[in-house]
């Protein structure tokens, strides 16, 4: 019998902040300081343990994020990753620097090509984040964190793939329907909901930081 050699899939982090009322940012969509000081030091250790590091098109044109870990050298930052399906990431954007390497993923009918950077096509009008996995895993990526926005989140929850969720919550409201939450998207169904397990609750500054398992079938 031949062994099985395919790459072991990824421990999929999904890490965010909000507000007590669910929000994580307001209705523009901009980003808000939610984290405290030692919240955000506690992001930079975690993103320092990561060798790779998600977020959508989304979060790229609304905050324009570098997604580096300051002091770093570009030898050990983990690899960018960044969801652009259609294309759409500016090449102006701080993601496509020489501070990390980067991977731009887009799905199979987008012909657009990113200078300096490296492109992976995967799905059909939605990218198949099954067989970005796979790909991460085949680069050696044993823990992927994903950081966002809501409808990137959620994609990975509906695909069964988040086997960690890691929330801060600060100490003010933001409020408003239109405000985005962590996990934007559809949403479920009744009966489809996501099962998690707490497993820690740490207070950072004057907020507190949960951690859950996702709890799979047998």
């Amino acid at each position: 019998m031949t062994a099985d050699m395919s790459p072991m899939r990824p421990r999929v982090i999904v890490n965010c902040a909000m507000s007590p009322d669910g929000k994580i940012a307001g209705t523009e969509r901009r980003q808000l300081r939610i984290s405290s000081s030692e919240d955000m030091d506690r992001v930079r250790r975690l993103r320092s343990e990561c060798q790779a590091i998600l977020v959508g098109a989304g979060t790229i044109l609304a905050d324009d994020p570098h997604l580096t870990v300051k002091g770093l050298p570009k030898e050990r930052q983990a690899l960018r990753v960044v969801l652009d399906p259609r294309g759409k990431v500016p090449e102006t954007s701080m993601v496509l620097d020489e501070r990390a390497s980067t991977l731009m993923v887009t799905n199979e009918d987008c012909t657009r090509q990113y200078a300096g950077t490296e492109v992976v096509r995967l799905g059909k009008g939605t990218i198949d984040l099954n067989a970005l996995l796979h790909v991460l895993g085949g680069r050696g990526v044993s823990t992927l964190l994903v950081e966002g926005g809501g409808e990137t989140i959620f994609s990975f929850f509906q695909a069964g793939l988040v086997d960690i969720f890691s929330v801060y919550i600060g100490e003010y409201i933001i409020g408003g329907r239109e405000a985005p939450s962590p996990v934007d998207g559809d949403g479920f169904k009744a009966g489809e909901h996501v099962p998690m397990r707490l497993t820690s609750v740490d207070r950072l500054g004057e907020g507190v930081h949960l951690t859950y398992e996702v709890l799979r079938d047998a």
